[in-house]
């Protein structure tokens, strides 16, 4: 019998596994936990896959264990040798992840290198998801990567140097943190209780944003219980937030790496309910809405073109005294070129 080194994914699955079949027949899933910590805690990927497996196909016998399959894919992908990561990744498994707490994609790239995975994986969108999760974690990818992998975020592989450090998961055996990034609190109050402002402000369509800022947070409207706002006015940010109807609020402002850094996190976020997309996404969420804010037509923008927007750009946190609860994203922009602000509500209580 070929070791564990040797063995094939296939072989691998075959593989006679007397154990876990009593455990799937009798439905036993705290067993079938206990054995996932076990192959864990004593490396048995193969073992471990044949859980993920074997607890998957149950529900063709009426047997509900997709928690064990779930939990073992997710161990797969966070700790495992490449070519079993490669296994749970594999582009043709449409069920791959789809209850894990974050995508297997970001999960697998927390500890494993582009260079690792890349022979396992095939180059389809998965592949280039993962990519993009190790380019935010500070891996530099080959300069001909964008050529084998599906434009599927149409983003660069590298860095621009006006982008923010992007928040990152940190995914562990039991569960994930997904840590809003630091911001400093609102302070000083808002000028906008005098009755006519907002009221005399001409509020201004604009669908693009609005659209850039639905999609970012889609998950906390589509899956959860969120809300989300957002109004263009011609003014200053202060008549933005009036027009949302707020009569007294408290505001800071910000600079654009801490608004860049916040905005990516809702991207990546699935708020209260909603399933978690990652920080590949919540990057395309920040190119997205500064393109919209900008008006530019094509996409991708330059990096040239976002790196000007962003220096013409002013941010502030703002709030109207409620308490902070869930996930929320507030913000205010001001064009400074252009005389046009907006503000932003987004909000999803656990």
């Amino acid at each position: 019998m070929p070791n564990d080194d040797d063995m094939s994914i296939d072989d691998a699955l075959v593989e006679p596994d007397h154990t876990l079949d009593d455990l799937i027949h009798t439905a036993d899933l705290d067993a079938l936990i206990r054995m996932i910590d076990d192959r864990c805690s004593t490396r048995d990927w193969p073992g471990l896959l044949r859980v993920r497996d074997r607890s998957r196909r149950a529900v063709e016998t009426g047997r509900q264990l997709w928690p064990a399959a779930t939990l073992a894919e997710y161990r797969l992908a966070l700790l495992a040798p490449p070519r079993f990561v490669g296994a749970v990744l594999d582009e043709s498994d449409g069920l791959s992840g789809r209850f894990t707490i974050g995508p297997l994609t970001e999960v697998a790239a927390q500890h494993h290198t582009w260079a690792e995975l890349a022979p396992h994986l095939d180059r389809g969108p998965r592949a280039a998801f993962v990519a993009h999760e190790r380019l935010l974690r500070g891996e530099q990818l080959p300069a001909d990567l964008a050529s084998e992998l599906p434009p599927v975020l149409d983003l660069p592989d590298v860095i621009a140097a006006w982008e923010p450090d992007y928040p990152r998961a940190t995914y562990s055996d039991v569960g994930g943190e997904f840590d809003r990034p630091p911001l400093p609190e609102p302070r000083e109050p808002v000028p906008i209780t005098a009755a006519d402002r907002g009221e005399t402000t001409e509020v201004l369509d604009d669908d693009d944003v609005e659209l850039a800022v639905g999609q970012l947070v889609e998950p906390w409207t589509a899956s959860s219980n969120g809300r989300v706002e957002v109004v263009c006015v011609e003014g200053d940010a202060a008549d933005a937030i009036a027009a949302l109807g707020v009569r007294s609020a408290r505001w800071c402002e910000l600079s654009s790496d801490q608004a860049l850094a916040w905005v990516a996190w809702a991207g990546a976020s699935g708020g209260a309910h909603g399933r978690r997309r990652g920080a590949a996404s919540g990057r395309f969420g920040v190119w997205w809405l500064l393109a919209a804010l900008g008006q530019l037509d094509e996409f991708p923008p330059s990096t040239d073109e976002l790196g000007e927007l962003t220096d013409q750009l002013r941010w502030w946190r703002w709030d109207a005294n409620e308490p902070e609860i869930g996930w929320q994203l507030q913000l205010a922009i001001e064009d400074t070129d252009d005389g046009t602000a907006w503000a932003i509500v987004a909000r999803d209580d656990a």
